[in-house]
């Protein structure tokens, strides 16, 4: 993390706390990726637009970044295929299980005061914690 500086990080939680008050202002709606990709994949007539949008501006904004900053992101992953795929669907079916994903229960559930998020986000982040050191430091 040797590229991490406080005002992108600033910067980028803004926006995300932006986006996700206006779709609730706007719309109503919580901005869980994983409710808005689902409910995409479920073509609900009328209901695909602003969803497929949205998605649209994530990966835009990725790009706009990398355009403002003159450069590529680098990312290194450091694990197999197969482990990345089962690791995809781990959270795929994970997300299912606790009824939302971290950009639902940890910003926007959380912002909300909402109990049964507050308890989710804190077991994403102990699952993550967990398995980070089984895999870094038992395997």
């Amino acid at each position: 993390m040797e590229n991490f500086t406080p005002v992108t990080g600033l910067i980028g939680g803004l926006l995300i706390g932006l986006a996700a008050t206006l779709l609730l202002a706007g719309s109503g709606r919580i901005a869980g990726i994983s409710g808005i990709a689902g409910g995409l994949l479920a073509r609900v007539p009328g209901d695909n637009a602003w969803r497929f949008l949205f998605l649209l501006g994530l990966v835009l904004g990725a790009g706009i970044y990398q355009l403002l900053t003159a450069g590529p992101l680098e990312v290194d992953i450091d694990v197999s295929w197969p482990l990345l795929i089962t690791a995809g669907f781990l959270v795929g079916f994970g997300t299912r299980l606790g009824g939302g994903c971290t950009s639902g229960h940890g910003v926007c559930g959380i912002a909300r005061l909402s109990a049964r998020s507050i308890v989710a986000t804190l077991i994403f982040i102990g699952v993550a914690m967990a398995t980070t050191f089984v895999l870094r430091q038992l395997l």
